[in-house]
C-alpha cells in the first residue's frame, strides 16, 4: 500500500493515506522498542537484562530479504526511494539437504569444492547454468532444441541429466518456488527466475539478498515520505468506521465521523473481511539468539531454504537470519525468522526442522496468519485490495501483486520507464554528474 500511494502520487494522483495503526507499514511493520514486541505476543513480564537495549531492536514482523537484480531494488531505483535507505548485502544463502546444511554456491571455485554434489554431477550442472545465462528468450537459436512455451522444466532438467538433489536445490534455492508445481509448467518462467538469481548473485557475490538498515519498516516509510515530496497525505492512528459506497461504487472512507471521498481505494484485505477469501495459513516463528547459526561459518546474516522434498513436506520452510550488524538487534544478537505454508492442524511440528537448526533459542515468539486474496477486482467497485504476505523471503510475489493492482486501477501496464520520466517531469532532467 505505501509502495501504491508512492507511485500514484508521482502519476499525479491526489493521495490521502490512512493507517489505524501509530505506526507505519501495517502487518509488515517492525516492531520497537523490544517490550512492545513482548506485548504485541502477549508474553508476560518484560525482555531480561540480557537483551540490553529495548531501544536497539527492530524485530520484523514479516521476514523478506530484497533480490539484488529484482522488481523491488529497481521501484526503490526508480522512484529515487533510495536516498533513504541503507543496504548489506545477506552474507549467504543456505540449503538444507539430508538433515544438514549447505552453502548455496556462489562462485564457480564455491562450486566445484561444494559438497552439494558429486564431480560428475557438477559438470552436468555447470553446463546447465552456462545454458540458462546464454537463454534469451527472444532468440531461438539459444533454445538448443527446447521450447520456452511447451517443454515443461522436468524434460529441461532430464536434458542435463541433473539428480534429484541437484533439481531440489535449483528449484527451491535459485528459482525459489515454493512447492514442485513448476516442474510440470513451461520452462520460460524457471529459466528467468534463476536468471535473476544469477545476475542478482552478480551484483555483489556473497548472495543475492539485500536487507536495509534499521530493518524493513524502513521501506514503507521511504515510500511515505515520496508520496508526500508529490503532495500525498498520511494519516497514522486513524480508525476506520466505514467504507462509504453508493450504487456499488467506493465513494469515500469515514473516520472518527467525518468522510474522506474518494474515487479510488486502495487496502489490505484486514479493512474489507467481506470482499476476500481465506487461502491458507503462514506460520512464522521469531527467535532470538545469542549465537550466530551453526554451519553457517558464524555468518551474521544468511538465508536457509528446507525444500519441501527433504522434510516429506508440500511446500518449503524459510529461515531468515539478520544481527546487531544490521541496527535490528541488540550488540551479539541474533535473529532469525523461520516461516512456511501451514498444511496440518499442526503447524508448529511443521516448522521444528527449522528451529532444530537454530537451537539454542533464547525467546522465540510464534504467529499464525490467514493469508486472504481478493474475491472483488475492483472492476465495479473501484476498491482495489492487496494480497496478504505469503511465506516467500523475497519481495518478488509482493511486487507481483503491486504491478497486478497498478494495471486494474490504471487500466495499463505498469511501466518503470514511464516513472521515470514522470519523476523528470516534476524534478527537471536528472543533474548531469
Amino acid at each position: 500500500e505505501c509502495i501504491l500511494s508512492g507511485i500514484m502520487s508521482v502519476n499525479g494522483k491526489k493521495v490521502l493515506h490512512m493507517d489505524r495503526n501509530s505506526y507505519y507499514g501495517g502487518e509488515s511493520a517492525s516492531i520497537t522498542p523490544l517490550e512492545d514486541l513482548y506485548k504485541r505476543f502477549n508474553l508476560p513480564g518484560t525482555p531480561p537484562e540480557s537483551m540490553g537495549r529495548g531501544r536497539d531492536w527492530n524485530v520484523d514482523l514479516i521476514p523478506k530479504f530484497l533480490m539484488a537484480n529484482g522488481q523491488l531494488v529497481k521501484m526503490l531505483l526508480y522512484t529515487e526511494v533510495t536516498r533513504y535507505l541503507d543496504f548489506k548485502v545477506i552474507e549467504g544463502s543456505f540449503v538444507y539437504k539430508g538433515g544438514k546444511i549447505y552453502k548455496v554456491p556462489s562462485t564457480e571455485a564455491e562450486a566445484l569444492a561444494s559438497s552439494l554434489m558429486g564431480l560428475f554431477e557438477k559438470r552436468r550442472f555447470r553446463k546447465f547454468l552456462v545454458y540458462v545465462a546464454n537463454f534469451d528468450e527472444n532468440d531461438a537459436r539459444t533454445f538448443e532444441g527446447v521450447d520456452p512455451k511447451k517443454t515443461t522444466m522436468r524434460d529441461v532438467y532430464k536434458k542435463f541429466d541433473l539428480g534429484q538433489d541437484v533439481i531440489d536445490f535449483t528449484g527451491h534455492a535459485l528459482a525459489l518456488y515454493r512447492t514442485d508445481d513448476y516442474l510440470d509448467q513451461p520452462c520460460q518462467e524457471t529459466i528467468n527466475r534463476i536468471k535473476l538469481y544469477s545476475e542478482s548473485l552478480a551484483r555483489y557475490g556473497k548472495s543475492p539478498y539485500l536487507y536495509p538498515l534499521y530493518g524493513l519498516g524502513e521501506l514503507p516509510q521511504g515510500f511515505a515520505r515520496l508520496s508526500a515530496i508529490y503532495g500525498g497525505t498520511y494519516m497514522l492512528n486513524k480508525p476506520i468506521e466505514e467504507i462509504v459506497i453508493e450504487n456499488g461504487k467506493v465513494v469515500g472512507v469515514k473516520s472518527e465521523g467525518e468522510v474522506a471521498r474518494c474515487k479510488q481505494l486502495i487496502c489490505d484485505p484486514s479493512y474489507v473481511s467481506d470482499r476476500v477469501t481465506k487461502v491458507g495459513q503462514v506460520i512464522r516463528v521469531i527467535c532470538i539468539l545469542s549465537h550466530p547459526i551453526k554451519n553457517t561459518n558464524d555468518a551474521n546474516s544468511c538465508q536457509i531454504i528446507i525444500p519441501q522434498n527433504q522434510v516429506n513436506r508440500k511446500s518449503d520452510i524459510y529461515v531468515c537470519m539478520i544481527s546487531s550488524a544490521h541496527n535490528v538487534a541488540a550488540q551479539g544478537k541474533y535473529i532469525a525468522i523461520a516461516s512456511t505454508t501451514v498444511e496440518t492442524a499442526d503447524p508448529e511440528k511443521e516448522i521444528k526442522p527449522a528451529l532444530d537448526l537454530l537451537e539454542p533459542i533464547e525467546q522465540k515468539f510464534v504467529s499464525i496468519s490467514d493469508l486472504f486474496a481478493p474475491t472483488d477486482l475492483g472492476t465495479e467497485s473501484q476498491i482495489f485490495i492487496s494480497r496478504t504476505y505469503d511465506a516467500t523471503t523475497h519481495f518478488e510475489t509482493t511486487c507481483d501483486d503491486i504491478k497486478d493492482i497498478y494495471k486494474r486501477m490504471m487500466g495499463s501496464e505498469f511501466d518503470f520507464e514511464e516513472m521515470k520520466r514522470k519523476k523528470n517531469d516534476i524534478y527537471g532532467e536528472e543533474e548531469q554528474q
